[in-house]
């Protein structure tokens, strides 16, 4: 299950946006990340060669059982991460965008020591 950052990133706005909106489509993620429609385009395709997505004919993208859980791996990651930060007395807007960061390179060992000695 290797994936580049760029991946984890398209990944986990897919999965957020799904949560939000009755269906995502790549215009949805263009806005939500702040990209030209052409550069979603191309990461759908590799979204979509990787079997990470699948696209309808009306252009609907679901998570495939390989994305969502890688997905939903990262968005753990942020969301643990951020809070904790936050916690920790780090302004919110700083605390998400190094969650961000963080939560592409932190190897599973350690996401998981530091789950456990949070809790």
């Amino acid at each position: 299950m290797s994936t580049n950052e760029s991946a984890e990133n398209y990944l986990e706005t897919i999965l957020k946006l799904s949560r939000e909106l009755p269906v995502v489509r790549s215009v949805d993620i263009a806005n939500e990340l702040g990209y030209k429609k052409s550069s979603v385009s191309i990461a759908m395709k590799n979204l979509r060669e990787k079997k990470h997505i699948t696209v309808s004919d009306a252009g609907f993208i679901t998570l495939t059982e390989s994305g969502k859980e890688i997905a939903e791996m990262i968005y753990e990651r942020h969301e643990f991460l951020s809070s904790w930060l936050v916690k920790l007395g780090v302004d919110e807007k700083i605390a998400a965008e190094d969650a961000c960061r963080i939560e592409h390179v932190i190897s599973k060992e350690s996401f998981e020591a530091i789950k456990s000695r949070v809790k």
